[in-house]
């Protein structure tokens, strides 16, 4: 019998995407090259062979289900009904994996660039570091409005401080969170059940379970990834646009 841990992938796709300015089509369902953005996100997990893939979906559900539900059988869909953050939405799929022990990696639908060689990646270090989270991390020059990952002597994550809260030394930092994890299950949805939506807009921060893991001493690592435009979320037209331009520009050269 493998050792090896079973894995889950949660792909986040319930937001409105207000500022891509049409409500009528989800955030994840715009397309590059011909293909819905969630679609690679969907492609790539199968890549990893995990047991479960779950996609939460929110806004405008029908359109990104009808859509998996043609071609595939193996997702199962999670509904946040009110999108109340990203540690809400992970809150919807404590029950859908009660019976599930192992590795959870949480991705976003919206984020079609990430490539498997970045997720091998994250596994290999997340297993050779004994980490209890792992989280992807990119190295960008102009950092400006991004949470700064600061790390301890010896590599590990010791902080993810937001832009608004930084101090001058944490806003040198020009490496940073990609919103991109690795957690094990069962400190996660322990973490989980102690954030608080303290913040103007009242919403539960997926980023602030990483205080539960410190404070308990369960160890946070990150992984650089070399190439930081696998990373970017596609928020509005011009980043949509952008990444249509460098998914052309990466099939050119593959």
């Amino acid at each position: 019998m493998s050792n090896k841990k079973e894995l889950a992938v949660i792909i986040m796709a319930a937001g409105k995407g207000t500022r891509m300015k049409n409500p009528d089509i989800a955030k994840v369902m715009y397309e590059v090259a011909g293909k819905p953005m969630i679609a690679y996100v969907v492609d790539l997990s199968k890549k990893l062979q995990p047991s479960r893939i779950l996609v939460i979906v929110g806004w405008q559900r029908n359109s990104v289900v009808d859509y998996f539900t043609a071609t595939e059988n193996n997702i199962e869909f999670v509904d946040q009904l009110q999108q109340l953050g990203t540690g809400h939405a992970i809150m919807q799929t404590e029950s859908y994996l009660a019976n599930f022990e192992g590795d959870v990696i949480i991705l976003s639908g919206d984020v079609p660039l990430l490539t498997k060689q970045t997720l091998d990646g994250l596994l290999k270090h997340h297993n050779e570091s004994f980490a209890s989270a792992t989280i992807v991390s990119a190295e960008i020059s102009n950092p400006t409005g991004y949470g700064r990952i600061i790390r301890s002597d010896d590599g590990s994550v010791i902080k993810i401080v937001e832009q608004k809260d930084a101090s001058a030394d944490e806003l040198s930092v020009q490496e940073i969170n990609s919103g991109i994890y690795l957690f094990d299950k069962v400190k996660l949805f322990d973490a989980l059940k102690h954030i608080k939506p303290i913040n103007a807009q009242g919403e539960y921060y997926l980023t602030d379970v990483f205080a539960n893991f410190w404070k308990n001493g369960w160890k946070v690592s990150a992984l650089k990834t070399p190439d930081s435009n696998e990373i970017i979320g596609i928020n509005d037209l011009n980043q949509l646009e952008e990444a249509r331009k460098l998914f052309v520009s990466r099939k050119t050269i593959q």
